[in-house]
C-alpha cells in the first residue's frame, strides 16, 4: 500500500521529458527545412536573374535560329485550331496544314499589299512633303529664336566653344536592305518549313504529351496547360485582329472623308501598328503628324488627322479592348513595356510584335505550373506558394502525434 504512492511520481517525473522532446524534434526539422528551402529560392532567383541578363545576348547572336523558331511556336498554336477544324471535314493533316498555313500567309500578303502599293506611289511626293515640313519647322523654330540666342549666352557665359563635328559616313538604305534581304529572306523561308512541320506533327506532339507521362495526374496537368496555352493565345490574337481590322476600317474611312490621299494605306497602317501596344499607336499619330503638316495649308490644319486618331486610339484602347476581351486578357502594363522593350532590344521591330502573344504564353504557362512569389521572397515568404517541404513535414508531424 506504501509502494503505490511513491512509485506514481517516478513514472510522472520520467514521462514529463519523453512527451516534450517528440514535440521539439517536428519544429527543429521544419526551421532547417525551410533554411534549406529559403537556399534553394535564393539560388534559383540569382539564375533566373542570370538567365534574363544572358539571354538577350545569346538570342540576338543566334537570332538567324531563335526568332524563327520562336515565330514558329506561335504560329503554330495560332493556326493549329484551323488546322483542326479542316482536319475534321475530312483532309488529311498533312493537307489541312498546309492549308492552314496558306491561309496566315495570305493575309499577310493583303496587309502588306494594302500598304505597300500606295505607299510607292506616294514617293514622289516624299521630298515635297519633306520641304513643307522643313518649312513648318522652320517658322516654329523662328518664333522660338529668342530661345536659341539665351542658350547661346548661357553656353557663352559658361565658357563652352562648339567644338568640330565628325560625321561618319554610313551605308545608304539600298546598301542596307540590299544586305539584309538575304537574311530576312533564310529566316522567313525557316519560319514557314518550321511552322509547317509543327503544326503536321501536333497530333504526336499531344499524344507524346498525354500519353508518356509517369502519372495520369501529370497527363491531365499538361492537357491542361496546353489548352490553356492554345486557347488563350489563339483567342487573343484573332480578337485583337479583328479590333484592328475594325479600327483600319476607320482611319481608312476617316482619311477618305479628310480628303487625304492614299486612305486604304493610312487604314491598313494603323491596323498593323496597332498590334505593338502603346509604341505603334505613337509612331502612327506621328506619321498622320509628318503627313499632315507637309500637306495641309496651315500647321493647325495638319494636326488635325493626328488629333483624331488619337482620339480614336483612346477610345479603342480603354472602352472597347477592355470590354471585349473582359478580364482572362488583362494583363500588367508595366510587363507589357519591359517585354516589349526586352523583346525590341533582342530582334528589333519582330521582336516587338511578337512580345505581347510571348508575354501571354508565358503567363498562361505560369497560371498553371505556378508564379514565383518574388516580392514576398524578399520579405522573407516562400518563393512559391505551396511548399512541399512544409506540407510533407505537417503530414508526418501529424502522423506522428496521431
Amino acid at each position: 500500500m506504501n509502494d503505490k504512492p511513491s512509485s506514481a511520481p517516478k513514472t510522472s517525473g520520467k514521462s514529463g521529458p519523453h512527451l516534450r522532446g517528440p514535440k521539439r524534434l517536428p519544429s527543429r526539422r521544419m526551421a532547417f527545412a525551410e533554411e534549406e528551402l529559403r537556399l534553394i529560392s535564393a539560388l534559383v532567383v540569382l539564375l533566373g536573374l542570370g538567365l534574363f541578363l544572358a539571354l538577350p545576348f545569346v538570342l540576338s547572336i543566334g537570332s538567324v535560329v531563335f526568332l524563327p523558331l520562336v515565330t514558329a511556336i506561335l504560329l503554330t498554336i495560332l493556326l493549329s485550331p484551323l488546322a483542326d477544324r479542316l482536319s475534321s471535314f475530312g483532309l488529311p493533316n498533312v493537307l489541312a496544314s498546309l492549308l492552314a498555313l496558306l491561309f496566315f500567309v495570305g493575309v499577310v500578303l493583303l496587309a502588306l499589299a494594302l500598304v505597300l502599293q500606295p505607299a510607292v506611289a506616294l514617293f514622289d511626293e516624299v521630298p515635297e512633303m519633306t520641304r513643307r515640313v522643313g518649312e513648318r519647322f522652320g517658322q516654329l523654330r523662328d518664333q522660338f529664336a529668342w530661345l536659341a540666342s539665351a542658350n547661346r549666352e548661357i553656353a557663352r557665359l559658361m565658357g563652352q566653344s562648339g567644338g568640330r563635328e565628325v560625321v561618319l559616313a554610313s551605308p545608304s538604305v539600298l546598301e542596307q536592305l540590299a544586305f539584309a534581304t538575304p537574311s530576312a529572306v533564310l529566316e522567313m523561308l525557316l519560319t514557314f518549313l518550321m511552322t509547317f512541320f509543327m503544326i503536321e506533327s501536333r497530333v504526336r506532339l499531344r499524344r507524346h504529351l498525354l500519353f508518356d507521362r509517369a502519372s495520369y495526374g501529370s497527363s491531365v496537368k499538361a492537357a491542361r496547360v496546353m489548352r490553356e496555352v492554345q486557347d488563350r493565345v489563339a483567342a487573343y490574337i484573332l480578337t485583337v485582329g479583328w479590333i484592328n481590322a475594325g479600327v483600319g476600317i476607320i482611319v481608312a474611312a476617316g482619311a477618305w472623308l479628310m480628303g487625304i490621299d492614299a486612305p486604304v494605306m493610312w487604314g491598313g497602317l494603323a491596323a498593323i501598328l496597332n498590334f505593338v501596344p502603346y509604341i505603334g499607336p505613337m509612331a502612327m499619330t506621328v506619321l498622320l503628324a509628318l503627313f499632315g503638316i507637309g500637306t495641309a495649308e496651315t500647321m493647325v490644319l495638319g494636326l488635325v488627322p493626328a488629333a483624331a486618331y488619337l482620339g480614336l486610339h483612346t477610345v479603342e484602347s480603354n472602352v472597347v479592348t477592355p470590354s471585349i476581351l473582359g478580364a482572362r486578357f488583362t494583363m500588367n502594363p508595366v510587363l507589357i513595356l519591359i517585354a516589349l522593350s526586352y523583346f525590341s532590344w533582342i530582334w528589333g521591330v519582330f521582336g516587338a510584335l511578337l512580345s505581347v502573344p510571348i508575354l501571354l504564353t508565358l503567363t498562361a504557362f505560369f497560371d498553371h505550373v505556378g508564379k514565383p512569389n518574388l516580392v514576398g521572397f524578399i520579405f522573407g515568404e516562400p518563393l512559391f506558394k505551396a511548399n512541399p517541404l512544409a506540407m510533407g513535414l505537417d503530414e508526418e508531424s501529424g502522423g506522428q502525434a496521431g
